[in-house]
């Protein structure tokens, strides 16, 4: 029997079609892919590094890449396999793998883009014109120029 996958796997889809012993590989690779994107979904953001490595009669192995998300993973897996339980998984032990191999870098956090507000930008340009210009001033007053800039520049 063959496997009909979606257009966006339609390349490997071919390649493992093209074989009928490769082509037997396809559900499983899709129930991994669907089980990835639950837990995707259940986890998170933090947790976006970890990935399924197996899953066969209601064990789930998981792969983590350093032992300090291992650790922090270990405290969610009660919830994670009651999560999926009700997903319709049937998810008796899940276990972790650490594998230091694999590429991770942590989420980069969010970057906030503060604005100043009018009244706090006319005060540091007023702040920039009272300024002397002496040698001592020098660094307060490029700091100050470059602030009045980027916030003059962001409207």
């Amino acid at each position: 029997m063959r496997y009909k996958a979606s257009p966006t796997y339609k390349g490997v889809t071919e390649f493992l079609n093209a074989d009928n012993k490769l082509a037997t590989l396809l559900p499983a690779a899709s129930r991994m892919a669907e089980m990835q994107r639950d837990i995707g979904s259940l986890l998170p953001p933090a947790f976006e590094a970890c990935s399924v490595i197996h899953f066969d009669r209601g064990e789930l192995v998981l792969a983590v890449p350093n032992a300090s998300l291992s650790a922090r993973l270990r405290q969610m897996l009660p919830k994670l396999q009651e999560d999926l339980t009700r997903r319709g998984w049937r998810v008796e032990v899940i276990r972790l793998k650490v594998q230091f191999g694999k590429n991770f870098r942590p989420p980069a956090p969010p970057r906030k883009t503060l604005a100043l507000p009018e009244q706090a930008v006319s005060a540091l340009a007023d702040l920039h014109g009272s300024l002397e210009d002496t040698p001592q001033n020098q660094q307060l007053k490029a700091a100050l120029e470059a602030m009045l800039m980027r916030h003059i520049g962001n409207k």
